[in-house]
């Protein structure tokens, strides 16, 4: 969401309370691998838990059929006066570095009632996973994964790649990168300065480029993915001058250059939502946090440096940090806004997977419920008013509440519908406009009984569906659930991650053993070219996503 005043009111507090609370839940960190094995001897003698990086040697950690390196540093702590540069390379070191243990996550915003602060400034940091078999032809294709987190929370060692590594047959890469105040700071003193994560992450994609082949992966064959905050990453460097040649694929879940909220989409006073924030924006809040932090004697060099002087206790407040989770384009990394930037056609041409949940909208909602409830149409026409304005009256007679289960459910249609799904066909329409012969796929996750993110509130008259994040432990196993997959679910599991690893492989999701994938034809809007990812039987099959979630109102309301 976007970032509230310095001193906000009452609803805006709340709101905070509430996104601190999803960004919990899609940050988990996930069960440890069980059934670690014995390593070999000596890297020397065959051992395959020792590589030599470029920057020296790291030793692993056996689980059987794939090992992990953990905690493997791809740029300089970025502390003291490397706070708020631009990553710089890790240094070297002698003999062999542990790498079988995740190093700590970055300083991450303060759950409500945490008694300090999460994580580290020392956190540029990334996971490697390798199948232990040998490759099933030469080098195998990279994955590099971004998390989720409203770039506030998460953390790449919460997703467990074991699965996707060794039945995708690929290397798989989870990344840390700064958050908050710390990725997204701007000021003046900074100049026209990129968004410390974004170049983080950029940074990370040139290790892999160095260093892939030394894990058994081509670094000519990279595909980028992440999902919310992570897939907006990717929609950033899709359109980033800074990384091309970086990845060679994309996939982006629930999020897209166009994804936005409208007013009171988290809660009644909220803002509306662009996720990317001109240069000038976050300079001017800036400023106005070095007052709130009393660095303000002298010219701008003495505040950045009195501000560099600041402990990461007093940065890392939750208002501080969520005043600086909207990236800044109008920079070198960023020159312009990325839905600009697609619009124009200036983004880079690659095979691009993307796509959403069915039911994105309900976990946001659903975790807003006990304190912004939504018992009446008279509570969901004030909700349809705010965000709306003169035209509510339009979106509720194509939203009744009476065609839906509850009003609340009524709302999270609403706003799947207008911030995710349509957006993401929209950016999809996009892409093919401009690049008609690029590899271009969309899904929709659609399973109404997935199952639930531990943690989530429970509401028997609030089923979440599948909501955003949903689709996280079909792709990563162990993840925190309140219950396993079942057999159908799990059958669904594992076509998604052949979808993805073929996707990887070759630029196309479809293999001769999959149901068949179509592209996403954007020609005709209405084409059921977007894949239905369900665990009935024949859930797996293309559907009009565009009619299904009301495109073209949204689209002619967008004009």
């Amino acid at each position: 969401m976007s970032a509230p005043p310095l001193n906000p009111k009452a609803g805006l507090r709340a709101a905070l309370l509430l996104l601190l609370c999803a960004v919990a839940l899609v940050s988990i960190t996930a069960a440890p691998a069980a059934g670690a094995g014995p390593g070999s001897p000596d890297s020397r003698r065959g051992d395959r838990t020792v590589v030599r990086t470029e920057q020296g040697l790291v030793r692993g950690l056996s689980h059987g059929s794939y090992t992990t390196f953990d905690g493997i540093p791809y740029a300089a702590p970025p502390t003291g006066p490397l706070r708020w540069r631009a990553p710089v390379p890790a240094t070297a070191w002698q003999g062999v570095r542990d790498a079988t243990r995740p190093a700590e996550r970055c300083v991450q915003m303060p759950a409500p009632g945490a008694s300090g602060v999460t994580g580290s400034e020392d956190c540029l940091y990334l996971d490697v996973t390798v199948p232990t078999a040998e490759p099933a032809a030469g080098k195998r294709p990279v994955m590099v994964w971004m998390h989720g987190g409203a770039f506030l929370g998460g953390s790449g060692s919460d997703y467990n790649a074991g699965r996707l590594s060794v039945q995708g047959d690929a290397v798989v890469v989870t990344v840390n990168y700064r958050l908050g105040i710390f990725g997204y700071f701007g000021h003046p003193g900074l100049g026209a300065a990129p968004p410390f994560g974004l170049a983080d992450q950029q940074a990370a994609l040139r290790w892999v480029r160095a260093n892939a082949v030394r894990f058994g992966g081509d670094p000519r064959s990279v595909t980028l993915f992440g999902e919310s905050a992570g897939a907006l990453g990717i929609c950033a460097h899709l359109t980033s001058p800074t990384a091309a040649g970086l990845f060679q694929r994309a996939v982006l879940q629930s999020g897209s250059c166009l994804t936005s909220f409208p007013r009171g989409a988290l809660a009644p006073g909220t803002p509306a939502y662009e996720p990317f924030a001109p240069e000038a924006e976050v300079q001017m809040v800036g400023t106005r946090a070095a007052r709130q932090l009393g660095c303000t004697e002298g010219g701008n060099e003495e505040v950045l440096a009195c501000l560099r002087g600041r402990s990461t206790d007093r940065l890392a407040t939750a208002q501080l940090m969520q005043s600086f989770n909207r990236p800044a384009f109008g920079n070198g990394l960023l020159p312009e806004a990325p839905a600009r930037a697609l619009a124009s056609g200036r983004f880079h041409r690659l095979p691009v997977m993307l796509g959403t949940n069915h039911d994105e909208m309900r976990m946001f909602v659903g975790l807003s419920l006990a304190a912004f409830p939504i018992r009446t149409e008279g509570d969901y026409r004030a909700r349809l008013t705010e965000a709306f304005g003169a035209a509510a009256p339009a979106v509720e007679a194509r939203y009744r509440a009476a065609d839906h289960p509850s009003p609340a459910l009524a709302w999270a249609a609403v706003l799947t519908d207008r911030s995710f799904t349509c957006t993401t066909l929209a950016a999809g329409r996009t892409i093919a406009e401009h690049a008609p012969g690029l590899s271009l796929h969309g899904y929709e996750f659609d399973d109404p009984h997935a199952p639930v993110l531990a943690g989530l509130p429970a509401n028997p008259d609030f089923p979440y569906g599948a909501a955003h994040g949903f689709e996280m432990p079909f792709l990563f196993t162990p993840f925190p659930t309140e219950r396993p997959l079942d057999e159908a679910q799990r059958t669904l599991s594992d076509r998604m991650v052949a979808y993805w690893t073929a996707f990887a492989r070759t630029g196309n999701p479809n293999s001769t053993d999959a149901p068949p994938w179509p592209a996403l034809r954007m020609s005709s809007p209405h084409a059921p070219s977007v894949q239905s990812l369900a665990p009935e039987p024949g859930g797996i099959h293309p559907v009009d996503a565009y009619a299904t979630h009301q495109c073209s109102f949204w689209d002619r309301l967008s004009r």
